[in-house]
This record gives structure tokens, sequence and C-alpha cells, in this order.
């Protein structure tokens, strides 16, 4: 996941979500039923057919969330994830992850400079002058 979001602007919500999986043996039929549950799991049912540029900058992140979560990875990488947003949808995005994390048992790494953030963080690994701390 990354401050950018990285969406393809000719697709749907929900067909950037299903990109990861277009390769794979998964039908698409069920890429189509992954991703609307995906979608759903991130508040956007109502938001599947809208393409990035009709979504706010929460919905593309979670969008773009969605997708990274769509191969049930046991780690995410999150760069910046909330740096590009306010402060009540960044919010949104850290529940987000802290419910996955404690429900999905998904290990979330964030690499952020907001000390909020880092602060909802249950551990903390600094890196100051390229060593970590």
């Amino acid at each position: 996941v990354f401050q950018s979001f990285y969406l393809l602007q000719r697709l749907t919500a929900v067909e950037n979500v299903g990109c990861p999986l277009r390769y794979s043996k998964v039908p698409p039929k069920e890429i189509h039923r992954r991703s609307l549950a995906m979608l759903e799991k991130m508040g956007l049912a109502d938001r599947a057919t809208h393409r990035p540029d009709e979504l706010s900058g929460g919905q593309q992140q979670r969008v773009a969330i969605a997708r990274a979560l769509i191969g049930k990875p046991a780690l995410l990488l999150a760069d910046e994830p909330t740096g590009a947003l306010d402060s009540h949808v960044s919010k949104e995005i850290m529940d987000l992850f802290i419910s996955l994390n404690l429900e999905e048992g998904i290990t979330i790494i964030i690499i952020t400079h907001d000390e909020k953030i880092a602060q909802q963080c249950s551990r903390h690994v600094m890196m100051k002058d390229g060593v970590l701390r």
C-alpha cells in the first residue's frame, strides 16, 4: 500500500481490487465475487462501479488496501498510507489496519513520519541516520 494509490483510472473499484487475481487460476466470476466482498469489508460496496476519479482520497486508499488484501497476504507493507489524507480519513484507515491485525492476524508494517499514526501501532522501530533503533 502506497501513499499514491496507483489505481488504474479506466477500471472501476471492483475491477481494480480484482487486478492481482487476473492472472491466477481463479475464475472471473469468483474474482468479481471476492472483489465485491472485499469492497463490502472496506465499506465501499456502494462504490464498486465507480472509477477512481469518482472516489474521494479515503475511498481510493481503501480500494488500494482492498486490492492489496485480495490475495490474502500474511504481511501488508504500508508506505505512508495516510500521508495524503485528512485526519478523519487517516483515523479510519488506522482503525481498519488495527482491525485487520487483531481480527485477521495480518502483520502490518507501516512506514510513517506521523507520530500520531506511529503511536497507534503495537510495536515501534525507528530509523535515525540510517540506523534502526
